[in-house]
């Protein structure tokens, strides 16, 4: 539809003097409210270690720092927290050089009670921590809002929000974008990448009376699941990167007026209770919004990290620190091994603990294209892989590849 662009069609030069014209106006907010227990951590996540000993939260302050000094302005960068994440990630913070123009390094995001599934209660007392769970990254502009950081932000000139989250190191800010929004007087827009057979779940857009909308897999009627998965109907997914109008959020939150995102039932279990967590998701507000487009971007500006076969891709040579972005994907790698495909055995690999003991050294992932892992695998120093390789334990006992190996073909 007419409302997805391409970003080689928004980043024209025009765009570009646009958005550096415009680069103080601009902030980038960051969400760190999660703890990465897909990972089995019981700390924000961003504080785990990715390239040479540096987390989630060195990376991104580094490329702020060096984002600052390329242009000579002081782009703001503000963490929305959680409970959760936000004393951790303060102290990781601090004496980083971050905070500018006198304005907050952070807000922290609402919690919402535990729901007990058995009765329909809440999990415990109010005091009890654990009892409590942020309500998923759709309460940005709530949060935003009642903390004060919206009206602080707006006072100081700033008027657009390009947002992210922590894990992914591919996100950055980028001036051609955010002069296409003002040139085209947009009040959001929401990053979207071609879909592949392994993002068939991943959340897309539909047009519905006249304006885009986030579908979902939750939403999908039962028994719709395998069209809403075929990727030559549904071919982008969403990112989770997006860029928003402070001035059109202050305008939908005030005078009694919100944003109302659809609910998102999370089922888990806490201290062995089954429970349901009650969430939104930020990139559902596009459809509050009368002026909105979605863009797509290649894959360079989405490489999240949920789970271990993800960090392993990071920390190897098969990413590099960018000018563009945190991370950008090795210019040394041949395209045409495509995007990289790691497959861990979660019985051996599931916590960043796992990972951190069995392969102590990343190997050079630089040149291939496919590494799965079945069972109890130790990898060695300077081990190499090249094209697809599998690694499996001949018997009941622990692999361990040697310094030096080279895998695959």
């Amino acid at each position: 539809p007419e409302q997805m662009v391409p970003l080689e069609a928004a980043d024209t030069p025009e765009a570009r003097r646009e958005g550096e014209r415009r680069w103080g106006e601009l902030v980038w907010i960051v969400l760190n409210g999660g703890l990465g227990t897909s990972m089995k951590m019981d700390r924000a996540k961003s504080l785990v270690p990715v390239k040479g000993g540096r987390s989630f939260l060195d990376l991104l302050a580094g490329h702020v720092l060096r984002l600052r000094r390329r242009t000579g302005v002081e782009l703001p960068v503000l963490f929305m927290n959680s409970f959760a994440t936000r004393d951790d990630t303060l102290r990781a913070l601090a004496g980083k050089g971050l905070e500018v123009r006198g304005l907050p390094l952070d807000f922290v995001q609402h919690r919402f009670p535990r729901i007990r599934v058995d009765d329909g209660g809440p999990l415990g007392a109010a005091g009890d921590r654990d009892a409590w769970a942020p309500p998923g990254h759709g309460n940005l502009y709530a949060a935003l809002a009642a903390s004060g950081a919206l009206e602080r932000l707006l006072d100081a000139g700033i008027r657009w929000a390009f947002v992210s989250n922590a894990d992914n190191l591919g996100a950055s800010p980028h001036p051609g974008l955010l002069g296409y929004l003002a040139l085209e007087n947009l009040q959001f827009a929401l990053e979207v990448t071609p879909k592949t057979e392994a993002d068939v779940k991943g959340g897309t857009l539909v047009v519905k009376d006249g304006r885009l909308e986030l579908l979902e897999i939750a939403q999908v009627p039962p028994g719709r699941e395998a069209e809403f998965q075929d990727i030559r109907r549904f071919r982008v997914f969403n990112t989770n990167n997006l860029w928003v109008d402070l001035a059109a959020v202050r305008d939908l939150v005030s005078e009694g007026r919100g944003l109302e995102l659809p609910l998102i039932v999370n089922r888990k279990e806490a201290r062995g209770v089954p429970v349901v967590q009650l969430e939104t998701a930020m990139g559902a507000a596009i459809g509050a919004f009368e002026r909105s487009r979605g863009i797509v971007v290649g894959r360079e500006r989405f490489a999240p990290v949920k789970t271990t076969d993800d960090l392993l891709a990071r920390r190897s040579d098969a990413y590099v620190p960018g000018d563009e972005s945190p991370l950008v994907p090795n210019p040394e790698r041949d395209p045409g091994l495509g995007p990289l495909v790691i497959r861990l055995d979660p019985r051996y690999y599931r916590s960043v603990a796992d990972l951190d003991r069995r392969i102590p050294d990343p190997p050079s992932l630089v040149r291939a294209r496919r590494l799965e892992v079945r069972g109890d695998v130790r990898f060695g120093r300077g081990v190499v892989v090249v094209g697809d390789a599998v690694v499996e334990p001949p018997g009941e006992e622990p692999l361990t590849i040697p310094d030096g190996a080279r895998l695959g073909g």
